[in-house]
């Protein structure tokens, strides 16, 4: 089997070195890790396994292993270690370094898992390219001529379309969009050949599918972990739920878009669906569902932020460059969404409204590109591992 290099350079692969060669050194497999782990299960428990395969510099042998995704880090194994191992930190590398080892193309996965360096280009990048766009197509000089584009109070005092055309919007994302699945897909394949190199799967992917995505949308395995669970659970939850609420409501906000266009004049023959133009009033119903989204992902984001802050708790665990790029992209995303809809009411001049509007798009394009190479591509790699679970024989 292959060991890793001591050359390579990446963040993901020095935290690995660091804690899978020196903090793994001192285990002497008690296997109190795995004794106290309520999620391990009993035929093939975990971090005990990883740790010795961790001490050997195996990683190609761990590449393949559903063990670090089927846990949640609720580092309770790293509070009891007599040793001081960090397993739940350990762990934690593990998955950055599968998802930077597995990533398609690969100097992207290489670009991300080096984000201590590389941050500025993977922010300010998307950004740039948005300010070019515009530059490029609409231009700046009209900003101000479409001041006052507006029905009433309840709409703001300008429209963000009048600035930025829906068209740009529609071909940059759409094209992201294709990317990431492209990247997910080719990368997914590749872990969900390895896993089932080494356990053989039967049943149905779908039905095994259905039932881990019913137990991500209610956190019902993170809920088995008992320690470290209210620090980061519920962060999780509310952040999860955020960005879903936010996508439904602007799938909706498309739809009142084209309210006069086949298929989404459709959905007006619904009876809760209002024949209303865009943009929809503040009181509307999909106002309320973007807001209470809103709040959702600001309380859920602030949550797990403020959990990172407790450096010296060590059910918190190790925080790295990885872990802190994608919970200040979030952050920001966030806050850039929040003030992108305060400025059309509070701000009455469009380029301030513009500014933010563009940050915002350029945030967000950013967390999507790196989707399938950051902390975001857990819930991918973790649904894999999970639905392998089940398809041999595990819950």
């Amino acid at each position: 089997m292959a060991t890793i290099p001591i050359e390579h350079s990446s963040d993901s692969r020095r935290e690995f070195l660091r804690l899978g060669g020196e903090n793994a050194m001192h285990c002497y497999q008690c296997a109190t890790c795995s004794s106290v782990c309520e999620l391990a299960p009993a035929d093939n428990p975990f971090p005990r396994r990883q740790i010795l395969l961790a001490q050997w510099g195996l990683f190609d042998e761990l590449m393949g292993d559903p063990g670090p995704w089927l846990c949640h880090q609720c580092n309770d194994c790293s509070v009891r270690c007599p040793r001081d191992v960090r397993p739940g930190d350990i762990m934690a590398s593990l998955r950055a370094m599968t998802v930077e080892k597995l990533a398609f193309p690969n100097f992207l996965g290489s670009l991300v898992g080096n984000v201590q360096k590389s941050w500025p280009l993977l922010v300010f990048g998307p950004i740039l390219f948005w300010v070019v766009l515009l530059g490029l197509t609409t231009g700046f000089g009209e900003v101000e001529t479409h001041h006052g584009l507006v029905a009433g109070p309840t709409m703001g005092q300008y429209f963000y379309d009048a600035l930025v055309p829906h068209s740009l919007i529609y071909i940059v994302n759409f094209a992201a969009v294709g990317f990431v699945c492209l990247a997910l897909f080719m990368s997914g394949t590749k872990f969900w050949k390895l896993m089932g190199d080494k356990q053989k799967r039967s049943g149905s992917f779908i039905g095994a599918l259905i039932g881990v995505v019913i137990a991500i949308a209610f956190h019902t395995r993170f809920s088995s972990c008992e320690r470290g669970v209210p620090k980061r659970r519920w962060g999780h939850f509310m952040v999860m739920w955020g960005f879903v609420g936010a996508a439904v409501a602007s799938g909706f906000a498309v739809v009142f878009l084209y309210a006069d266009t086949p298929p989404f004049s459709w959905f007006f023959a619904l009876p809760f669906f209002s024949d209303i133009g865009y943009p929809v009033p503040i009181t509307h119903w999909n106002k309320w569902l973007a807001n209470i989204s809103a709040v959702l992902l600001v309380v859920g984001g602030i949550m797990l932020f403020a959990n990172r802050l407790n450096k010296g708790d060590k059910l918190v665990g190790h925080t790295t460059a990885f872990d802190r790029f994608f919970l200040w992209l979030v952050l920001a995303v966030i806050a850039t969404g929040v003030l992108t809809e305060v400025f059309r009411f509070v701000i009455p001049v469009p380029m301030a409204g513009l500014v933010v509007y563009v940050v915002h798009l350029g945030v967000v394009l950013s967390l999507f590109l790196t989707l399938p190479y950051s902390k975001f591509a857990h819930i991918f790699y973790r649904t894999l591992a999970m639905v392998h679970e089940r398809m041999t024989g595990g819950k």
